[in-house]
């Protein structure tokens, strides 16, 4: 900057700054025209902004104003060479829009020009520079041509180059909504293909998070006013995928998505935020339409085309709207749309309908519980359910034994349902030929029967009836002959029945039983993956066990209360071999392809429980190769991400016993290895308990040998105050892993200037550590003080400052019994004679001399090389200070 314009400080960095800096320069320039300071600023903030040309102006003013400013000349040609360059690559930019829309709209492109081209055009439009250019050069209208041609793969491309064009750009994706219409957006995502269903789901997504997220673009003053109010468009999305859950247009692919969009978007992300105005909205104006989808019968006339996730997908979405609600007004006006709804359906005449009106209450049962449980109090439910339960069609029964299974999920409810419909479920099992009614009405007698949970004492059923129903579940399982939906039923049951021990040790060891219901959550039917979660964590014992204390039980024992007692089959030595067999039939990769599921089904709930199963298989040390092997360790970082926060603390601590002994490279190869540090990070909290401290440590020491990459972002993750904490740590594993992970972490030059910082005792507890009792501690420490004394002539003399048992702990690492503290304690040594000639000085004249005479003197055999080196190395830095003379 030329000396004409200093004085009143410069630009200041940062994005908004620069927006504000020329703000504030442009008030400058309109009081005074040819203010020239002003005029400067404001062209170095616009060059930073990417204005080239109005910067251009500006400083072409300033070199008018002060031609021999050699500074403004300078500026000119420089930006006059960017305004060049850039001008090129539009143009460049440009023709390769014009020629790719050519090949795209030429009816007689060759198949691979044309995929070529499509493929280029999605990436384009995902730039920012790219998108610009195909918006400005007519590129929507040109992508509607490409819709019209209604080839999939071109429609595809059209739509994946519009995704890329709205992320993040308000004003594009409000212009894009309007020119390709809301209503044609969703008819395209109602066609019966779930590639392209999927990606016009990814386009509304990307139109709605322009629209009501946070906007990447800058506007400044003229441009402010031209971003519309998007509350409107927001609204109108909303309309049209409430219309598409109920149109017979819709394919089952696009309801699912529709419902997807909408359970990402209506509910609030975070409670806190005090407005729940969108959930207000689609309860009042589509909660009727959902509960349509919720109330459909596959197998009636009348049912609307779905996929095997829709129904689910709806009692997540009322799941998730029952539990956005603020207060009891706002609940009880959603009861009444329900029960409204429900009694609505109700006709003698019509049996149809009553059909419906109970899967309503089964979906709804599935969701909200205690709603669920007050639409079962109507009058009228009950005893349509047991009606429906006697009716002759298949499809009656079906939908009542369903009904009756999900009100009989709390054991305090189920008593009613124990009483009453335990004989209503026995008799429509002895009788039916069905075996759809017989699997579901079992899983019936199977809930009913584990009322009592994993008490051994409460069981509802006698000695061995159990076992039976769980062997008929286990036969279904295995026959591929019966339809997915009904096998998906004895998993349900075997849900249930796991909780008994018996049941799960036979079922662990039924190798074709586990391989069928493995097989089963690979499906695209995604709705049995919480059973299936469930099932797994009952046979590895991952459920929260309370802690029995002896004294509350013979006090429980003498007040002829009753105390749960544990199963033999539940001790470790046998959830041992359970694990074994699960990981020997694969489980890892069944785990792994649930995790991919779609985020909506896959409820933090289901995460929780494959976190815990997890967790589970991890235990041994040795399981661990075969765990990574599989892809566990790939399939666990999503679960450590988010969930349920048991589910993410299980997840970590997961990742950090595999951590703790894989080689990072395999068990999360690539970039992936970045995503574990925060979740090792979180466990080293003080709320978190000491194995999993000792592992997270033992972990992150692991990853930070790796590369300073890895140190860097276990550093950027504020880990370090939490390594030195359990550094002063009175448990001795603790406090070694922590020196171990410090170790590894003082390589990094961060790390390096926290020690060099005045005001802590850093260095001094390194110092102090080296003087410990315990080998492994010491071992850590002195190397931790090796490095830094090799890296910072600083350091070395801080060292001989912070304690006065310095010169003490250093001949002591010197003479140490271990060879790898001694040479560590030798290189100490070493470093500190190098750095100043007053403190070599004082080392000489100290004890130490000796000790490196001694050591210097001996036989370097293979073990002791390094050591014997060293000490010589030290000898020869003293002669060369002239401390001492070789013998002649």
């Amino acid at each position: 900057m030329g000396t004409s314009l200093m004085g009143t400080g410069i630009v200041p960095v940062g994005k908004e700054n620069y927006v504000q800096a020329a703000s504030d320069a442009s008030r400058a320039i309109d009081i005074n025209s040819s203010d020239i300071k002003a005029l400067y600023r404001r062209c170095q903030a616009l060059e930073h902004l990417g204005k080239l040309d109005q910067a251009f102006k500006d400083v072409q003013r300033c070199a008018t104003l002060e031609p021999r400013n050699q500074n403004f000349q300078e500026t000119l040609r420089r930006l006059n060479t960017s305004i060049q360059e850039k001008l090129r690559v539009q143009f460049s930019t440009d023709s390769r829009v014009q020629k790719m829309f050519e090949i795209l709209l030429d009816g007689n492109s060759e198949a691979d020009k044309l995929e070529k081209a499509a493929n280029n055009l999605i990436v384009l439009g995902r730039e920012e520079a790219g998108a610009e250019r195909i918006f400005q050069n007519n590129g929507v209208a040109l992508l509607l041509q490409l819709v019209d041609t209604k080839r999939p793969e071109l429609v595809l491309a059209a739509v994946r180059t519009l995704s890329g064009m709205c992320s993040g750009h308000r004003a594009r994706a409000t212009a894009i909504l309007h020119a390709v219409r809301i209503d044609r957006i969703c008819s395209l995502m109602a066609v019966e293909n779930q590639e392209m269903s999927l990606a016009v789901c990814n386009l509304l997504q990307a139109i709605i998070d322009a629209l009501s997220g946070e906007d990447k673009q800058e506007h400044r003053r003229k441009e402010e006013a031209l971003v519309l109010d998007t509350k409107k468009d927001l609204k109108q999305i909303t309309n049209h995928l409430l219309d598409m859950l109920v149109s017979k247009k819709v394919s089952g692919q696009g309801r699912d998505q529709a419902l997807n969009l909408l359970n990402k978007n209506v509910p609030r992300k975070d409670l806190a935020i005090q407005d729940n105005s969108r959930t207000i909205y689609v309860v009042d104006n589509g909660l009727r339409k959902i509960l349509k989808v919720v109330g459909q019968v596959p197998d009636l006339p009348s049912c609307l085309p779905l996929t095997d996730n829709t129904r689910m997908l709806a009692t997540i979405l009322i799941n998730k709207l029952y539990d956005d609600l603020r207060c009891d007004p706002e609940r009880d006006h959603f009861r009444k749309i329900c029960e409204e709804y429900i009694t609505g359906k109700f006709d003698p005449q019509d049996m149809d309908k009553n059909v419906i009106a109970i899967q309503t209450v089964s979906g709804i049962l599935q969701g909200p519980f205690d709603l669920g449980n007050q639409l079962l109090g109507l009058k009228g439910v009950m005893e349509m359910m047991v009606a429906l339960c006697g009716s002759e069609r298949e499809t009656d029964q079906l939908v009542a034994v369903e009904a009756l299974i999900h009100a009989s999920t709390k054991l305090s409810r189920a008593t009613f349902i124990i009483t009453n419909g335990v004989s209503l479920l026995k008799e429509i099992y002895k009788t039916t030929k069905n075996e759809k009614i017989k699997i579901r009405t079992l899983v019936g007698l199977c809930k009913l029967g584990s009322a009592g949970g994993t008490d051994y004492g409460l069981r509802q059923f006698a000695e061995g009836s159990t076992e039976k129903l769980a062997k008929q579940c286990r036969k279904w399982l295995c026959n591929a002959s019966i339809d997915t939906r009904t096998r998906r039923w004895a998993v349900e049951g075997l849900a249930y029945l796991t909780l008994d021990a018996d049941v799960k040790d036979d079922f662990v060891q039924d190798i074709p039983a586990l391989q069928a219901m493995f097989e089963l959550a690979k499906t695209p039917d995604k709705t049995i993956l919480y059973s299936v979660a469930t099932t797994l964590v009952n046979c590895t014992n991952s459920y929260d066990v309370k802690e029995v204390i002896p004294e509350l039980v013979q006090l429980a024992k003498f007040s002829k209360q009753h105390v749960p007692e544990e199963h033999p089959k539940d001790k470790k030595d046998f959830v041992d071999m359970r694990v074994k067999r699960l990981l020997k039939a694969g489980v890892i990769s069944t785990l792994a392809c649930m995790v991919k599921a779609d985020n909506a089904i896959l409820t933090d709930q289901t995460k929780e429980l494959l976190a815990r199963v997890f967790l589970a298989l991890c235990d041994n040390p040795k399981d661990r190769g075969t765990i990574v092997a599989q892809g566990g360790g790939k399939a666990l970082i999503p679960l450590a991400l988010e969930g349920t926060d048991v589910g993410k603390v299980k997840a970590a601590h997961a990742l950090a016993k595999i951590a703790a002994v894989s080689n990072p490279d395999i068990a999360f190869p690539g970039e992936r290895v970045y995503e574990v540090v925060r979740p090792l990070v979180s466990l080293l909290d003080t709320e978190r308990d000491g194995l999993q401290n000792y592992e997270a440590l033992l972990g992150l020491t692991n990853l930070s040998e790796r590369s300073d990459k890895l140190r860097q972002k276990i550093f950027k993750e504020k880990a370090l105050p939490d390594i030195e904490n359990y550094m002063f740590e009175n448990h001795d594993q603790l406090r070694q892993a922590a020196t171990e992970c410090m170790c590894n972490m003082v390589v990094n030059k961060e790390v390096q200037e926290r020690f060099l910082a005045d005001g802590n005792d850093r260095l001094k507890l390194v110092v102090l550590l080296c003087g410990e009792d315990d080998d492994k501690v010491q071992n850590a420490a002195a190397g931790a003080l090796a490095m830094l004394t090799a890296a910072h002539k600083k350091l070395c003399l801080k060292m001989t400052q912070v304690t006065t048992q310095w010169l003490e702990i250093l001949q002591r690492l010197c003479l140490h019994d271990r060879l790898s503290v001694q040479h560590r304690g030798l290189v100490i040594a070493y470093n500190l004679l190098a750095a100043d000639a007053e403190l070599a000085k004082k080392l000489v004249e100290s004890e130490l001399l000796e000790i490196l005479t001694v050591v210097g003197k001996q036989e370097p055999d293979e073990k002791r090389a390094a050591v014997v080196q060293t000490a010589r190395e030290c000898l020869i830095k003293c002669m060369e200070y002239g401390f001492i003379k070789p013998v002649s």
